[in-house]
């Protein structure tokens, strides 16, 4: 619509506020030496991580389906327990626009991050006076969650064309797969999964398993145990700041209460989950980085 063109044009370029953030990391622990250097890892090295995605551009996409789901929710007689399931067979007229505006959004959010990193970039330069590519600030992985993709996935056998909808999921495609680049082929897909600004992130891959048992998917984050409303009724935003900083993360946020939104407390232990991942074959562990500065939209 003109109304999320319009969102778009003045964010393009920006992180956002929720969860998005720039977090700098040093690696901590590496877990499978071989695949770490395929990735340009070693321990005590600093690595960057961004979180971002579609800002209002996306938002606007979805509150406009939403309305036109609505309706052939109602046409079709499908009957929901929350409106935001609302709906359109994927071959439908209402459908395929969507798909090509969800299209637009991943796009948008691409682009979003290639100006972030190019920007954490320049600031890298101007600090430590010399060149990104002689920094060796090179892109590991850019993943993307919460979006459906058209994939061909084995269904008992037969090898099919689905519409693989990943949401609180990413992509981990296996060693092997047509659509990973060449130098990763061999080791499956790496997979950016952020943690809480008080403890860790993790960088893995994607699994031959994940491919038979997940179409091709894992988790994306560590996922929040308190909701925003809750987590900034108990928790103080400035003392959570004092109390990072003592333990030597350094932390910018646009706002307090927005940070207490961000609360470590507020997640799940990151550790845990990527373990349970790694326990049922879907993931396998590469590294572990832990944040020495974080800025929050």
């Amino acid at each position: 619509s003109q109304h999320a063109y319009e969102r778009g044009h003045d964010q393009i370029g920006t992180l956002g506020s929720g969860n998005h953030f720039v977090e700098i990391q040093v690696v901590e622990e590496i877990h499978d030496e071989e695949t770490a250097r395929a990735c340009g890892l070693s321990p005590g090295q600093i690595t960057v991580m961004i979180h971002s995605g579609s800002r209002g551009f996306g938002h606007q996409i979805c509150t406009d389906y939403l309305k036109v789901m609505e309706r052939v929710t109602a046409r079709m007689g499908y009957r929901l327990p929350d409106r935001q399931l609302a709906c359109a067979p994927i071959k439908s007229e209402e459908g395929i626009k969507y798909a090509g505006a969800l299209a637009c959004g991943v796009n948008y959010a691409v682009l979003n991050r290639q100006l972030l990193t190019h920007w954490v970039r320049e600031s890298f330069e101007r600090v430590f006076r010399a060149s990104a590519r002689k920094l060796g600030m090179n892109i590991i992985y850019d993943n993307s969650h919460n979006l459906a993709l058209f994939e061909e996935h084995q269904i008992n056998g037969i090898k099919k064309e689905l519409c693989v909808h990943r949401k609180g999921a990413t992509r981990a495609f296996g060693p092997g797969h047509p659509d990973l680049p060449e130098n990763y082929k061999s080791i499956g897909q790496p997979i950016v999964v952020p943690g809480d600004m008080g403890t860790c992130s993790f960088l893995l891959l994607g699994t031959e398993e994940a491919m038979k048992e997940s179409f091709g998917s894992t988790c994306h984050g560590a996922g929040r145990m308190m909701s925003r409303s809750e987590a900034k009724r108990r928790i103080s935003g400035s003392e959570l700041k004092s109390a990072l900083e003592a333990r030597g993360i350094s932390i910018m946020a646009d706002s307090m209460p927005g940070l207490a939104e961000e609360a470590p407390d507020a997640y799940k232990d990151v550790s845990k989950v990527v373990e349970i991942c790694v326990g049922a074959g879907i993931s396998r562990k590469v590294a572990r980085m832990v944040p020495i500065g974080v800025l929050k939209g």
